[in-house]
């Protein structure tokens, strides 16, 4: 027999390597797409500004991209994912090279196509994660890094801008400069192994997923799914606007730039989403985890709307708001990254696997981002940037609250906790043998 306490090292360990790769793998794929975002682009394209058009073309490439992702990492054989993600961030510092070459504002054109493939890059990253006992743990570690690099990248791209490198340039380089901690840690996720017999009974197999595979799963859970999406798409937008104008809004709120405010504050946010999150792996019944994670995304709104109305009441300094408000729109966030999906997909056992669900979530969420910035656009004139973040952040998250509430009480009449179940069968076991006895 082997050694159930060596085994159990063993798997810890792995689990270990892999979400640390994990975590480099996307921290340097942000370094692809974020830094351009710490710099001012003066002037305006087809009369919108010139940095909101170059956000919405990003964006709209990521949004293209997460509705190709529905099919293509649904159906992605494990053993393709290393090179895919090597080659889509491959292209995506071409554009880059494009955004420094080709004379504004038709540069913005090449940020379209930087998003295009890196929007596939995270399903391809989680889907050596998932599946897991120990998949909370390993996919909040991978949600810290988007939520730190969002920072980090900002202000590798305003120290890039200090020392003397021109704004069109700027992507360019500090994509080059992640390079070689992306193929490293690549090289590490693609040696990591598929989840083991225990990490299946836990959690039931991943496979690819068909055409339809996915219209069944989407035929069984359409309604409670649905009102996730939406949720999604209300926290996707404010996330974004939060990240892609950090700038803007920290000056608004009266506090000076300096290269290190980003990270600082996204530290901050990244730990207490990183406990929060990772600490439901310890639940093991996944319909208790399921709810749990619901319950985290409730508690992350309420704390939006309360920074809010705080900051609005002069209560709250403008860096507490920042990282108050991060704080409430990442936990449910990431909550639906680590758990509510894994735990869904556990909790039904259905043919699926996480990717095709952050997918469907998040090709919804973007295009509700792009539509924002061109209405935004619109609205310049009319409406502060800071001012613009806190009525939306009321409004959808209100609405995101409300979606969240629907769905947990449409997924608690559809399943059934371990305990229920039992005392349904046991029911059903005697009233057939009280038949048996009849006839």
């Amino acid at each position: 027999m082997g050694n159930p306490s060596g085994s159990a090292k063993s798997a810890l360990t792995s689990s270990a390597i892999a979400t640390l790769a994990a975590f480099g793998a996307y921290f340097a794929m942000y370094a692809f797409r974020k830094p351009f975002t710490a710099a001012a682009y003066p002037g305006t394209w087809f009369g919108i500004d010139l940095k909101t058009a170059a956000v919405a073309a990003q964006v709209l490439g990521y949004t293209v991209s997460k509705f190709v992702g529905i099919a293509v990492i649904a159906g992605m054989r494990p053993a393709a994912r290393a090179g895919w993600l090597l080659g889509l961030v491959g292209f995506a510092e071409l554009a880059l090279l494009g955004f420094a070459v080709v004379p504004a504002p038709w540069n913005v054109l090449c940020l379209f196509l930087n998003g295009l493939p890196l929007g596939m890059v995270f399903g391809l990253v989680l889907g050596f994660l998932e599946g897991r006992r120990h998949t909370e743990a390993m996919a909040a570690g991978l949600c810290t890094s988007f939520i730190l690099a969002d920072g980090m990248t900002k202000s590798l791209g305003a120290w890039l801008l200090a020392r003397g490198v021109a704004a069109p340039w700027m992507p360019v380089v500090a994509g080059a400069l992640f390079a070689p901690l992306l193929v490293a840690c690549v090289a590490l996720l693609a040696r990591t192994p598929p989840p083991s017999e225990a990490d299946v009974r836990s959690r039931a197999e991943r496979v690819p997923m068909t055409r339809a595979d996915r219209r069944a799963f989407l035929a069984r859970h359409g309604v409670g799914l649905g009102m996730l999406v939406f949720a999604y798409l209300a926290l996707t937008v404010l996330r974004s606007i939060r990240a892609d104008f950090a700038p803007e809004l920290w000056r608004e709120l009266g506090v000076g730039i300096v290269p290190a405010l980003f990270t600082t504050s996204e530290t901050l946010v990244a730990l207490g989403v990183l406990v929060a999150n990772g600490s439901l792996v310890l639940v093991r019944d996944n319909r208790r985890a399921f709810f749990a994670g619901l319950g985290i995304s409730l508690f992350g709104l309420a704390l939006c709307g309360a920074a809010v109305v705080l900051q609005r009441g002069g209560a709250l300094g403008g860096p507490a708001f920042m990282v108050a408000l991060g704080l409430g729109l990442y936990l449910p966030y990431v909550a639906i990254h680590t758990t509510v999906f894994e735990r869904l997909v556990a909790m039904t056992r259905d043919r699926g696997n996480i990717g095709y669900l952050m997918y469907l979530a998040d090709a919804f969420g973007y295009l509700g981002y792009v539509g924002v910035m061109f209405g935004r656009a619109v609205l310049r004139e009319q409406t502060e940037l800071l001012e613009f973040l806190q009525m939306a952040t009321l409004g959808l998250a209100g609405l995101a609250a409300v979606a969240f509430v629907v769905a947990w009480r449409w997924f608690a009449r559809r399943t059934q906790s371990p305990a229920t179940a039992e005392s349904a069968a046991a029911v059903a076991l005697v009233k057939q043998s009280a038949t048996m006895r009849q006839t």
